[in-house]
């Protein structure tokens, strides 16, 4: 028996070092998977948020060649608003879901940045389906989605700890014909 009470004080120093690296691996194991699933989801949150800036984009970018056809803008490829129609539709059906997605996933801030910039669109869609030509209205409608587009970029950016990035206000030559 004193052999074993000898070595007894060997066994409980094995019994701690093993219960101590038991739990270190736990503690990592348990940082690691943390660090993953908050890596996981903020991926997700990108993919969401640059879905939705996608779906909306589609619809700005209609709205500039029906606003061209009415004489209010100078995008060089205009439509009427027959041929816009369907693929306005299709944006419109596709803003739905994105948008969900976003009410879902998104930060406060960064919806309310989205619907200040949706609104905005909406404003514009009206302009059109009015048959509106003011291409002073419009040019203030422009600024006003293009400042709704940087805050939702930037909004973004903030939630995701991505650095700053650029305003996307680039200068355009003027289109011949137009000015």
């Amino acid at each position: 028996m004193s052999a074993f009470l000898q070595q007894l004080p060997a066994l409980i120093g094995v019994v701690i070092g093993a219960l101590g690296s038991y739990l270190a691996v736990v503690r990592s194991d348990r940082a690691r998977f943390r660090s993953e699933t908050a890596a996981s989801w903020e991926e997700r949150r990108l993919a969401v948020y640059a879905d939705y800036a996608r779906t909306l984009k589609a619809s700005v970018t209609l709205t500039y060649r029906v606003a061209a056809h009415l004489g209010n803008d100078p995008h060089p490829h205009p439509l009427t608003p027959e041929e816009a129609a369907p693929a306005q539709a299709e944006a419109t059906l596709a803003r739905d879901p994105a948008g969900e997605a976003l009410l879902l996933l998104g930060s406060s801030d960064v919806v309310e940045k989205a619907r200040a910039w949706v609104v905005t669109v909406l404003e514009m869609e009206r302009f059109l389906r009015e048959g509106t030509r003011d291409p002073d209205a419009w040019r203030a409608l422009l600024e006003r989605q293009r400042a709704g587009r940087e805050g939702y970029y930037t909004a973004v950016r903030e939630d995701l700890a991505l650095p700053p990035g650029h305003a996307a206000r680039w200068p355009l030559p003027p289109v011949s014909g137009n000015r």
